[in-house]
């Protein structure tokens, strides 16, 4: 019966997976560059959503056709105690890496996953909640890079913030659950 690890670390500061699998006849052990880590995904959108012009961070500079954000981390390893804290607070498991506050009391979500990284089964049942809800303006946003994270991003927000300026509602076709 074959056995296959795989180990995540960085080989000449580059993450790799190592992918080790074990049979009868023998051992490989193959070496491929590892899939980015999602915050970066987040972290390099956020950075270009904020050098956005419509993008604001003061009440004095809101009118239509602008927006703010706040992040979320759900994912952070904590200790037990740290996740008692995080639940009694409302931290709750499944919630969007990202929301935009747009103009005119509209709320947009965005998830952020890797090109390999399977939707949770709690952002599985906490999406189509808030879906319900009438929070329909949700995405999942795949990337291989931080700079097709941001640039999805920066797309998607400003398909949402045209779409407000026609006052109507929209779902952008990206399914959370892909």
């Amino acid at each position: 019966m074959a056995k296959t690890t795989t180990q995540t670390t960085k080989i000449d500061g580059r993450r790799v997976r190592i992918v080790t699998r074990v049979t009868a006849t023998g051992t490989s052990v193959k070496v491929s560059a590892a899939p980015v880590e999602e915050w970066l995904l987040q972290a390099e959108a956020v950075r270009q959503l904020r050098a956005m012009p419509e993008y604001v961070d003061d009440a004095k500079d809101v009118r239509h056709g602008t927006f703010t954000l706040a992040g979320d981390f759900n994912a952070a390893r904590r200790s037990m105690r740290e996740q008692v804290k995080a639940k009694a607070t409302g931290l709750t498991s499944g919630e969007h890496d990202l929301r935009l506050y747009i103009a005119g009391g509209q709320l947009g979500l965005i998830e952020f996953k890797g090109a390999e990284t399977p939707v949770s089964k709690d952002q599985k049942k906490r999406h189509p909640l808030l879906a319900a809800l009438g929070f329909t303006r949700q995405a999942l946003v795949r990337a291989a890079t931080p700079e097709e994270a941001a640039a999805r991003s920066v797309d998607l927000v400003r398909g949402w913030l045209s779409a407000n300026d026609n006052h109507r509602a929209t779902t952008l076709a990206t399914s959370a659950h892909g």
